[in-house]
């Protein structure tokens, strides 16, 4: 019998762990509280056994007062040198850690450390997993990187997968709130996908909600959602509430950030009393000061002040320790829109000379000091540190060592610029605004060009916008869309101004509108140009009398105007029509690139890369049947020059990579083109297949040098479909121009297969006969809408506005 019990227990305790390890902790409490029932006076180790495994499910549900209550007893000495022994201290250290009693956590965890190092090495990872959470909590991340890193080596060395994973998502947490993003990023990937290899459900959840914090971190919003939401579905269907609880907060959060006000206002106040119920002060602080930053957005102060008042008592009680920071720099804003200065200085300066400060809570109290200085009518001392919060967060971008995560990071310290440049509009000192604003332009793209362009690095103060105007024979529309005010600046040879616009809550939802509207759109009359008249309205019209009829017109979008074609507005008078009718429009990055391009030289040769009619590789990829005249019709108007052209199964990635493409002037590519909404330079242009490789990535574009005066992209979403604050809509027309081609055609949308070569054809006909890039693609663009035939569908915006011209440097 007594033989038959032990095998029991141990079996019962091999289940409960294992499914503590997958993250079932539904199942495990179960069996836990059975095993429990089970234990009789006599089974002394096992009673202890199943009731640290009790304690550890109690605690990982952060219910850290129940988790202690079941341990307050000590251990039998004949336990002592025990794995038991670890195993209680361990638990109770990561119980007091939960209920931020760190001192005490300390105390467990060199306890546990000690008696694993004697008597229990192979549980030492274990421990130091456990003891760098305490380190990190205690913001003391370097010590908690060593620690971490030390666990990672000794669970590889005994083979624990289960720790060398939990130690991989610890050290990518590091790398993130160290402000190492590439860093964590990758080492999150890899406990990603090391935990799905070993099904540590629990795991998978966590790492998923840490990759969403990167994410976060890195302005990438919508990859963020993403994340926190298989996160907090995952824990909660796991029986990790207090979890899943906190990945709600973090989605609240970021549909914040998204300007979804009422979805992250619900899930605000659901997470907040779900949080309190639960007793999770912590969790109850961060929503709380969420909710003070979304009543400050929507400019109920009351309100503000009422959540930030529930977040000081918790923390002057001592029952949260981690948004202490955040809590302060809120009050501050709240101060200052009380005109109470003194008490608003204090609590931005205590933000600002904490050395555990976050750096985003730096710059934005930087940002906070100067509203209370320019309320002060201290507008020296407010433009100090307008200018200290920008430094801050350009300092921290230009440590990024990625593309991908540079640009998205830009996100982050909008709200900074937005700032600045509000308050040097309201100073009447709009050309140093529009400076300010050029700054956050296209850093990625300048930084790339940076061997070809000269101007790439110059100060935006430098640069002289009327002369560029002059240079390229244009005017210019330079847009700023900001979270209380947008700007349009109109710069022509003779003159700069600028009309103040709505704020993006106004304009972001029109310009969403309009692009589901124009893809149904037959003409300007229809029934779908209401929100195209009313983006008109608000975008041109302002500035409509300072520009000339037939003039070449040079868009800086912001924001998601990028993935709007000002072509398809909709102007009033005489009778609705197009705007495309009336200019000839060219969409730019930044001024510091146009102002380079006005001083390059266009090449004299005409010189060919075509690529297309590639071999599909699977269904999604149909066979385009007009693909072969288009590159015919292409190839005609460039006889006797140098042409390479890759078609069938020889246009494969690696052969157009070997064709040395920076030695042409013109690139045409007419395939299948994909875009990566969250990741943009996974974006790819489609080739033939070779071995598991067909796509032609975004990010293997920028690594080739080109001097082409001209890449068309003749396929779907060649532009890509998402924006970013300052690099504009990232995906191959993008990744072309950080190449160095001087211009690129990509398209906004899928582009038609029918009418693509017939206006590629009149495109290239319009060019060589001595017409710019512009003028050329505009004629060809006319030619479809007023096609002869009143039946022709490629009348319709969708056939004719996919096609973009962006200007490189």
């Amino acid at each position: 019998m007594g033989c038959r019990s032990e095998r029991h227990f141990e079996a019962l305790y091999g289940q409960i762990a294992q499914n503590i390890r997958r993250g079932d902790l539904k199942t495990a409490d179960i069996l836990a509280d059975q095993a429990l029932s089970q234990t009789s006076s006599k089974d002394v180790a096992w009673s202890w056994r199943f009731r640290i495994q009790k304690a550890l499910i109690l605690a990982s549900r952060l219910a850290a007062t129940e988790s202690l209550a079941l341990l307050k007893e000590d251990i039998p000495p004949s336990l002592a040198g025990t794995d038991i022994a670890v195993r209680k201290n361990l638990v109770e250290g990561m119980a007091y850690r939960v209920a931020q009693e760190f001192g005490k956590a300390e105390e467990k965890l060199q306890s546990a450390q000690d008696l694993a190092t004697q008597s229990q090495p192979a549980m030492l990872c274990e421990v130091l997993n456990y003891r760098g959470a305490l380190e990190f909590d205690l913001k003391r991340y370097a010590e908690a990187g060593a620690v971490y890193q030390r666990a990672l080596d000794l669970s590889r060395q005994a083979k624990r997968r289960e720790q060398e994973a939990s130690a991989l998502v610890s050290l990518a947490r590091v790398a993130t709130i160290q402000e190492r993003f590439g860093e964590g990023v990758d080492r999150g990937q890899a406990a990603l996908d090391l935990s799905i290899s070993l099904d540590m459900q629990g795991m998978v959840a966590t790492t998923r909600g840490n990759l969403g914090w990167s994410y976060f971190q890195l302005g990438d919003f919508e990859g963020a959602v993403e994340k926190f939401k298989q996160a907090a579905e995952d824990s909660q269907r796991l029986g990790l509430t207090g979890y899943s609880l906190y990945w709600q907060g973090f989605l609240a959060q970021t549909y914040q950030e998204l300007n979804d006000y009422a979805s992250a206002e619900a899930l605000l106040k659901t997470t907040v009393e779900n949080a309190g119920k639960l007793g999770i002060k912590q969790t109850m602080t961060e929503n709380l000061n969420s909710l003070v930053r979304l009543s400050l957005k929507t400019n109920h102060l009351d309100e503000a002040e009422n959540y930030n008042r529930q977040a000081l008592q918790i923390e002057e009680a001592g029952l949260d320790h981690f948004g202490v920071l955040e809590t302060q720099l809120l009050a501050g804003r709240i101060a200052t829109l009380r005109k109470d200065f003194a008490r608003s200085e204090a609590h931005f300066r205590k933000v600002i000379q904490d050395p555990a400060a976050e750096t985003f809570l730096k710059w934005e109290a930087e940002t906070g000091l100067a509203e209370m200085y320019e309320a002060r009518t201290r507008s020296a001392l407010a433009e100090r540190e307008y200018r200290n919060s920008i430094a801050a967060f350009e300092l921290e971008r230009s440590a990024i060592d990625r593309d991908d995560l540079r640009i998205s990071f830009l996100a982050r310290g909008m709200a900074s610029y937005d700032a600045y440049i509000d308050f040097l509009i309201r100073q009447g000192r709009p050309l140093e605004a529009l400076n300010v604003a050029e700054q956050s332009r296209a850093r990625t793209l300048e930084e790339g060009l940076a061997s070809t362009a000269q101007a790439s690095h110059a100060s935006p103060s430098k640069l002289h916008p009327q002369e560029i105007a002059r240079k390229l024979k244009a005017s210019l529309l330079f847009y700023w869309i900001g979270q209380k005010n947008s700007y349009v600046w109109v710069i022509s040879p003779a003159k700069t101004s600028y009309f103040k616009l709505p704020p993006a809550s106004e304009i972001e939802p029109v310009v969403a509108a309009y692009r589901k509207a124009i893809l149904q759109m037959h003409d300007a009359r229809d029934e779908g140009s209401a929100e195209g008249k009313n983006l008109y309205a608000m975008l041109v019209e302002p500035a409509k009398k300072l520009i000339l009829p037939g003039s070449q017109v040079i868009v800086l979008p912001s924001e998601n105007l990028y993935g709007l074609n000002f072509e398809t507005l909709i102007a009033p008078d005489p009778q609705p029509h197009f705007w495309i009718e009336d200019v000839t429009l060219t969409t730019g990055s930044s001024l510091t690139l146009l102002a380079a391009s006005s001083t390059q030289p266009t090449p004299k040769d005409k010189s060919l890369f075509l690529v297309g009619d590639t071999k599909p590789p699977n269904p999604p990829f149909a066979p385009l049947p007009q693909a072969a005249e288009e590159m015919k019709q292409v190839k005609k108007y460039f006889p006797g020059g140098q042409t390479r052209v890759l078609e069938g199964e020889s246009a494969t990635p690696s052969a157009v990579l070997k064709s040395n493409p920076e030695q042409f002037s013109y690139l045409h590519f007419v395939t299948h083109g994909t875009a990566s909404h969250t990741r943009p330079l996974e974006s790819a242009v489609i080739l033939s297949q070779e071995g598991d490789s067909y796509k032609l990535y975004a990010r293997e574009i920028v690594q080739h040098r080109l001097k082409a005066t001209l890449v068309t992209i003749s396929a779907c979403n060649g532009a890509g479909t998402r924006a970013y604050s300052g690099e504009g809509l990232v995906g191959l027309s993008w990744a072309f121009l950080r190449a160095g081609a001087h211009n690129v055609i990509g398209a906004l949308w899928e582009v038609s297969d029918a009418s693509t070569p017939q206006l590629m054809d009149a495109f290239y006909k319009e060019l060589f006969q001595g017409k710019d890039t512009a003028t050329a693609l505009r004629d060809a663009k006319l030619g479809l809408l007023h096609s002869a035939d009143p039946d022709s569908v490629f009348k319709n915006p969708f056939y004719w506005a996919p096609f973009q011209l962006y200007a490189g440097s």
